[in-house]
């Protein structure tokens, strides 16, 4: 893979908040892209981070409960039941290694989203939820605490990136228009550069 491969994967690697439920992951696909996080960088080299993989429809759905969609879709509850995630996987910190994990949950939960578009399998990395629900319904043992729910599925909808100005005061806030696309403003390189 050269840079410029590497650049497209990334540009395709987006948050996707409607799904095809028609199009199952498997609980081996699920496994092997937990697999790639044993790979990346681990602050300490603890590795602290657990995952629970959720892929049968009715504890997908008890989940679902769980989690908060798109925060600046105010008036949207979240996907309809035919777009939802077919698959998750809930990283955890495992306390006996530390209360911290440093950068340990990016780098991861990238590494597995980077992973899955190269199956064509998208996501949503979800921080927004009821951690005790989400606890519950899984049966977590009390030393694993959830940080992040990835969604995943076929997707069922575009995602499409926008420059924007480079004015201080740009919007930067996602939305969708009133063909179903949704749009994810980026800032310019020259914004990021001191």
């Amino acid at each position: 893979m050269d840079f410029n491969d590497f650049a497209s994967l990334l540009r395709s690697d987006r948050s996707v908040r409607r799904f095809d439920s028609s199009r199952p992951v498997t609980r081996e696909t699920l496994s092997q892209l937990v697999d790639l996080t044993r790979f990346c960088a681990s602050g300490r080299n603890a590795q602290p981070l657990r995952y629970k993989i959720v892929s049968d429809p009715e504890t997908c759905s008890t989940l679902y409960g769980a989690l908060k969609w798109a925060g600046y879709f105010t008036w949207w509850d979240g996907p309809e039941p035919s777009e939802r995630p077919v698959a998750y996987l809930v990283q955890c910190l495992d306390t006996r290694y530390g209360s911290d994990c440093l950068c340990d949950d990016g780098l991861q939960l990238q590494a597995i989203t980077l992973g899955a578009r190269t199956l064509g399998i998208a996501s949503c990395i979800i921080k927004a939820f009821n951690r005790d629900k989400v606890s519950g319904t899984l049966g977590l043992d009390s030393r694993y605490q959830p940080r992040y729910v990835l969604a995943l599925g076929y997707p069922a909808e575009q995602v499409v990136l926008e420059e924007m100005s480079g004015a201080e005061d740009a919007d930067f806030r996602y939305y969708r228009t009133a063909d179903g696309i949704h749009h994810v403003p980026k800032r310019p390189l020259s914004e990021l550069l001191l």
